[in-house]
């Protein structure tokens, strides 16, 4: 037993130097073949790791401010450069660790991806704990003391900002009124916690990266799909299902941050203005999270308030009251139970302590 797992360790290890090796190419080729594209840099040019492509948040929020905001507020003094992760060909569960060896001095590592190494880590968006916009945004002040310094001690990152993504709701091929409806059928997956979820509804969670969901559902092995209500319209959900779920499931956390000796390194007056603009950026992309949940439905509905996205003819479903209740007494008895399990005495501690209080619920205790 133990040999197998130092086999394991070792494994892993070697596909995190693997992985490193491979981030510093693809950054060397990066910048390489981005010179011809972009205006000389400034006397400090900054090389920024950011979140999702194509989602309002970085198109509309983080892209600009690196690209140009950054620019004007420091009268031209400053500039970055930035490409999502998901184009950056760093995988998402290793951001954390790349950004600690400094690889990446400045990054965006989805909480979900990097919670599988590191499951404290998802602790404010687990499956069912966060019904609206409103009970998030208080479940991550009280966790955010604690994620920021974990950040730092543990894996050498300064916290800049936490970035939210739109609410992940349900799109089902045929109708869904109530979660109970949900029993037996085949429903994509991104995480760990939302296959808790589903399989507490008697259904069967299927695990399908975003890249691959269209393909999974065309091929018929999946009859229903969480992901976020706008970026389900734009990849065209809305066309091979017909059935919306509205309650929200989980969203998506990010955070940036910072190398600590990257941070440490930068000209006392550009960490100042990060410091005050960063927030600003975060309040931005929140509200445009929020802005995105009620659009993507609208636009898969066929609703006249569709602006951004396509409009689609699907059925909304919105949860109802007693929904609302087995949400609740699922995460507390199922969803929770089963993190803590897989987490240990560690995660059962750090809800305690940070988000227990803000959902009225407390760890399950032996575990």
């Amino acid at each position: 037993m133990i040999r197998a797992m130092r086999s394991g360790e070792e494994s892993s290890a070697w596909q995190r130097v693997l992985w490193t090796h491979v981030a510093v190419l693809f950054l060397a080729f990066a910048a390489t073949n981005s010179k011809a594209q972009q205006p000389p840099p400034s006397a400090q040019g900054l090389r920024i790791v950011g979140g999702l492509a194509s989602v309002s948040q970085y198109t509309l929020h983080e892209e600009r401010f690196w690209s140009q905001d950054l620019r004007r507020l420091s009268g031209g003094k400053y500039s970055a450069s930035i490409v999502p992760f998901n184009q950056a060909g760093v995988p998402g569960q290793e951001m954390l660790n790349l950004m600690r060896l400094g690889v990446i001095p400045f990054g965006t590592a989805l909480l979900s991806q990097v919670s599988n190494e590191y499951p404290e880590l998802g602790t404010p968006d687990i499956a069912g704990l966060n019904p609206d916009m409103p009970t998030m945004r208080r479940v991550v002040a009280a966790f955010r003391p604690y994620l920021e310094k974990t950040l730092r001690e543990r894996h050498g990152v300064e916290l800049l900002a936490v970035y939210v993504y739109p609410a992940q709701v349900i799109f089902c091929k045929q109708a869904v009124k109530r979660l109970s409806d949900l029993a037996g059928r085949r429903v994509r997956v991104s995480g760990s916690s939302q296959a808790d979820f589903i399989r507490a509804l008697n259904g069967v969670p299927v695990f399908t990266e975003f890249a691959e969901l269209m393909a999974n559902m065309n091929s018929e092995n999946t009859e229903c799909a969480i992901t976020g209500a706008m970026s389900g319209n734009t990849l065209g959900l809305h066309k091979v299902t017909n059935s919306l779920y509205t309650m929200p499931i989980s969203w998506g956390l990010a955070v940036f941050g910072a190398n600590t000796d990257a941070w440490n390194a930068l000209p006392a007056d550009l960490k100042t203005l990060l410091k005050a603009e960063l927030p600003k950026l975060e309040a931005a992309v929140w509200n445009e999270s929020e802005r995105d949940t009620g659009s993507g439905i609208a636009c898969n509905t066929g609703a006249a308030t569709c602006m951004k996205g396509t409009k689609g003819a699907m059925v909304e479903a919105r949860p109802s009251a007693d929904d609302e209740r087995r949400r609740r007494e699922i995460f507390a008895t199922s969803v929770l139970t089963r993190w803590v399990q897989r987490c240990g005495a560690v995660c059962a501690e750090v809800w305690d302590q940070t988000v227990g209080p803000i959902a009225g619920i407390k760890a399950p205790v032996g575990q």
